[in-house]
């Protein structure tokens, strides 16, 4: 049988990086965690590299060990968890830059890893990482005598350009960094498309990268195709998988696509989601299960070999919205699914 096939489109990658870059008024990183959103950190990352990214950002100290096995000794390699118990190792080895959480985080680097750079995130408002306004005070002198590589804080509501919380968090980072002699970053994909008082010394596209929101003007990434495995008529009165959620009111055929929940196409989406085939709409019936989804394609001329569920016609960000969620969870989940990747471009 044929493979289910993600198919990224690293031009489109490429182009869509660049564009933000062009958008900032800054340098422009590259953040690539969770295995470049679901995407393949290496293909991706190297696709960056060679679009203009010299800084780049993962989660966690492996995930930055296997970047620097991708990119060479060039590039700047920051951690937003910091530096955790047991990465001395890593964050030398391979010249990662980790971003110092707590006054905790700063005294573990000093003591394992003395001669490593470093850098500080700040919590201006999010609460979610970074030193408080007082850790900060605490340790703010000997932080600036040794030069932090990059001080920079995140935005809680960068999606919402008009939302005051943007404001009061631009407003504490000045604060908490004024008179700092390091290059400073506060915004991601949304600061890099807001006013330019966001923008730094340094912006961090993540999301809009990969052709997701808030970057309207991205260029689709991904593809995602799924193979039909049967196809069969439905009668009317009859159901279509589990619970007989579906029930056909009028003679239906039924493609079932090699796929589900266990590739990352959330349980939840049945109601609103469709497949499509040739820009045509295919509308899934009855629920999604682990490995397989019905979809009707009765208006269809002839059944489908495949059936496309994210492309032109359909983009990250409305399958977040079937799903009730939001276009990095949808990438990641898809990451982890039984697709084939084929790159092209880039």
């Amino acid at each position: 049988m044929a493979e289910a096939e993600l198919h990224i489109d690293l031009g489109a990658l490429a182009e869509n990086w660049r564009r933000l870059a062009e958008r900032s008024a800054a340098e422009a990183g590259a953040v690539v965690k969770a295995d470049g959103y679901g995407l393949g950190l290496a293909p991706v990352a190297q696709a960056l590299a060679r679009a203009g990214a010299r800084k780049f950002f993962t989660a966690i100290a492996e995930e930055g060990a296997r970047l620097r096995q991708a990119l060479g000794p060039e590039p700047e390699i920051f951690v937003f968890g910091g530096h955790m118990p047991g990465d001395a190792a890593l964050i030398r080895d391979a010249a990662l830059v980790p971003l110092l959480n707590s006054p905790e985080q700063m005294t573990r680097h000093l003591e394992s890893a003395p001669q490593a750079p470093f850098g500080i995130q700040l919590d201006s408002g999010m609460n979610r990482l970074g030193m408080e306004p007082a850790d900060w005070a605490a340790v703010r002198g000997r932080a600036r005598a040794l030069g932090p590589r990059l001080v920079m804080s995140h935005l809680a509501c960068a999606d919402a350009p008009d939302h005051p919380m943007n404001a009061r968090q631009l407003a504490a980072f000045r604060a908490m960094t004024e008179g700092i002699d390091a290059p400073r970053s506060l915004g991601a994909t949304g600061g890099a498309l807001m006013d330019p008082a966001y923008h730094f010394d340094l912006t961090r596209p993540g999301i809009g990268v990969y052709g997701g929101l808030p970057f309207a003007e991205a260029q689709p990434v991904v593809t995602l195709r799924l193979p039909v495995i049967q196809t069969r008529d439905v009668s009317p009165g009859e159901s279509v998988g589990y619970g007989m959620t579906w029930i056909a009111e009028r003679p239906a055929r039924i493609a079932t696509v090699s796929g589900g929940y266990g590739d990352g196409i959330a349980r939840g989406m049945a109601p609103q989601l469709a497949f499509f085939h040739d820009g045509v709409p295919c509308p899934v019936r009855g629920r999604i299960s682990m490995d397989l989804i019905g979809v009707e394609v009765t208006h269809l001329p002839e059944p489908p070999e495949y059936l496309e569920l994210l492309g032109a016609d359909q983009r990250v960000g409305d399958l977040a919205q079937a799903a009730g969620t939001i276009g990095y969870e949808i990438l990641t989940s898809l990451g982890q699914g039984r697709y084939a990747r084929r790159y092209t471009g880039g």
